[in-house]
């Protein structure tokens, strides 16, 4: 582990995302850029561990020896869910789950990131302008929660994961009243607050932490670029336009404020990862010096904190 985090709260560790170094969608993005070169420039800029990406083994053994050759633990890995498409039942979930998350209990992880990809235009779903979104009404809402709330329930007890629900952009939870009326009505389900998709959606992330706070079981810290942002709201673009734009950027470069959630870890009793989480493309913000950056930029943040309390 590394001696370089004592500056975070008690119980709070700080990661980071392999898409600084590889997109998970836009496959050129960072194709030329090794795995061993992600784990060596994440390790080395001091963070303790990374989530899961396309180009890392899915065998536990494996696994744990290229993480642990760079003193790197595994966070999580984001799952792709189906469960807002009404057809799908908890039942097929339950199976189509099963390998990914075998992976990540064997890995010790406590945590299981879902994303609702079934809620996305399916031919081309972050290649179709924003406006185009798949949008639940209100009894379509209740009926996802009630399958998210089986399933979260479910994966806890089965696996001892606890579901950390990513509200994104695109996808069914976008906006602030989407969310809420999600965790309104799945109390079982652990949220995942992402600072830059709150942003990018027109809602201020703090009242995700002012309603559900006890309900917060993973942080992704990301930025936005308020310019690039309103060219993407008026242009009405697509998400996959928005990230080779440069919308979203490491934290302390665009225009989200992270104060108010780094006093939320410090005071709040938070146990558990903030997640350096930046869809950038590496040949233009190159990553071992951009995620060394972020870390730099958090550590100042929270030493400012300290210093203050």
């Amino acid at each position: 582990m590394h001696n370089k985090n004592s500056f975070l709260p008690r119980g709070v560790k700080l990661g980071i995302s392999p898409l600084s170094w590889s997109n998970e969608v836009l496959l050129d993005l960072g194709a030329d850029i090794s795995l061993e070169t992600c784990l060596a420039e994440a390790s080395a800029a001091g963070f303790q561990g990374i989530e899961l990406g396309r180009k890392f083994p899915r065998q536990p053994e494996e696994l744990r020896k290229v993480l642990g050759a760079h003193d790197l633990n595994l966070i999580s890995g984001w799952y792709s869910g189906f469960l807002a498409d009404h057809e799908r039942t908890v039942a097929e979930e339950k199976v189509a789950v099963a390998e990914h998350a075998k992976l990540l209990s064997a890995m010790g992880t406590n945590v299981m990131v879902y994303g609702e990809c079934g809620s996305m235009v399916p031919e081309a779903p972050l290649d179709v302008p924003m406006s185009g979104r798949i949008q639940l009404d209100a009894d379509q809402m209740q009926k996802y929660a009630a399958k998210m709330d089986e399933f979260s329930r479910w994966l806890e007890g089965e696996y001892g994961l606890k579901l950390s629900y990513h509200h994104h952009l695109m996808m069914v939870a976008e906006t602030w009243d989407e969310v809420s009326r999600l965790f309104d009505n799945a109390p079982a389900t652990g949220l995942l607050l992402d600072t830059g998709h709150a942003h990018a959606a027109g809602f201020d992330y703090m009242k995700m932490v002012e309603r559900f706070g006890d309900r917060i079981n993973h942080l992704h810290l990301k930025d936005v670029r308020a310019n690039i942002l309103n060219k993407v709201r008026t242009e009405d673009l697509d998400f996959n336009k928005a990230v080779r734009s440069g919308m979203f950027t490491i934290p302390g470069d665009g225009a989200v404020n992270f104060k108010p959630l780094f006093r939320f870890a410090q005071e709040s009793g938070y146990q558990g990862w903030m997640v350096v989480e930046a869809e950038q493309d590496p040949s233009v913000a190159i990553p071992g010096p951009t995620v060394t950056r972020a870390f730099e930029h958090i550590k100042d943040q929270f030493e400012k904190l300290t210093a203050v309390a």
